[in-house]
């Protein structure tokens, strides 16, 4: 079977979904989105609606809203928040579509899903982000060389699935990388957006550029590093091992830089930062979960 000739699903009709299956769509793969609601009339009605150089530009694109469980999907891709991953992957649990790939943080590791999907699961991360406005994706792509989609086995094993997923990355053109620790990364990216969502949304997140948020960021941000460090994890991307070492008015000054720019204006509208919000505490919370049961 050639890469084109792959059936994917993409489980979640968000920002990050909506993203895969244009970039999917557009490399000529097979790509069916699972959607609900106001978002699933409206990408049957008008297809998936994107904004490029100024222009509101238009696909169309299959859209399912029940999953019946011999619908198989070489790779369903779940692009879904983490507070409402396991939820989708219990929806997913008897359809019987060999790969499931997890395109969300997780900051307490794979026991708990394995459960439900088993050996099917492969872990992932996107590499970019965005905002739908009045049903219109806004694409916000990083430079490659700093943000690629990561993915790899619990195990860390290069097996066949993950050689035959990075085809799928590569004939859709999308930066990607082969995690051999997939648990310590997300653990990792877990640790930042607690550090850097969790001081934005959290108390008054009007005036966001101020020193003391800048702050908080570095005081939270350094504390989970150190703590994960002594969990065990090792810590991915290995810069972050000098961040509890660098001066915190460094740190303060580029997260003063970071609270100042568009992207975080983006992010402070109130359906974006409501939803976060939750997703940052349930990180949160079971990040807490896991330094306990490493500790005890």
């Amino acid at each position: 079977m050639s890469a084109k000739q792959e059936r994917i699903l993409i489980f979640g009709a968000g920002v990050i979904g909506s993203i895969y299956a244009m970039k999917l769509m557009e490399a000529g793969f097979d790509v069916s989105l699972f959607a609900r609601s106001d978002r699933f009339r409206s990408l049957q009605e008008k297809g998936l609606q994107y904004h490029d150089k100024g222009t509101v530009r238009s696909i169309p694109v299959k859209v399912i809203d029940t999953l019946e469980n011999d619908d198989v999907y070489d790779y369903i891709f779940v692009t879904v928040r983490y507070d409402r991953a396991e939820s989708a992957l219990l929806a997913l649990k008897d359809n019987q579509s060999p790969n499931i790939v997890t395109m969300t943080n997780s900051s307490i590791g794979f026991s708990s899903w394995r459960g439900i999907v088993g050996g099917r699961l492969l872990p992932a991360f996107p590499g970019f982000g965005g905002q739908i406005k009045d049903g219109v994706l806004y694409a916000r792509f990083m430079p490659k060389f700093l943000v690629a989609t990561s993915f790899g086995e619990v195990n860390g094993a290069v097996t066949q699935r993950v050689l035959k997923l990075a085809q799928v990355f590569q004939a859709a053109k999308l930066p990607y990388v082969i995690k051999k620790d997939m648990q310590a990364f997300l653990i990792t990216h877990s640790v930042s957006d607690i550090a850097l969502l969790g001081s934005l949304y959290g108390g008054n997140a009007d005036p966001a550029r101020t020193r003391k948020k800048a702050r908080q960021i570095t005081v939270t941000l350094k504390a989970y590093l150190r703590k994960i460090k002594q969990a065990g994890v090792a810590v991915d991307p290995p810069l972050f091992t000098i961040v509890p070492k660098l001066p915190s008015f460094i740190l303060d000054v580029l997260f003063i830089a970071w609270l100042r720019t568009k992207m975080v204006k983006d992010m402070l509208l109130p359906d974006y930062a409501n939803a976060a919000n939750q997703e940052v505490v349930q990180l949160e919370k079971d990040l807490t979960k896991f330094l306990s049961m490493q500790n005890g």
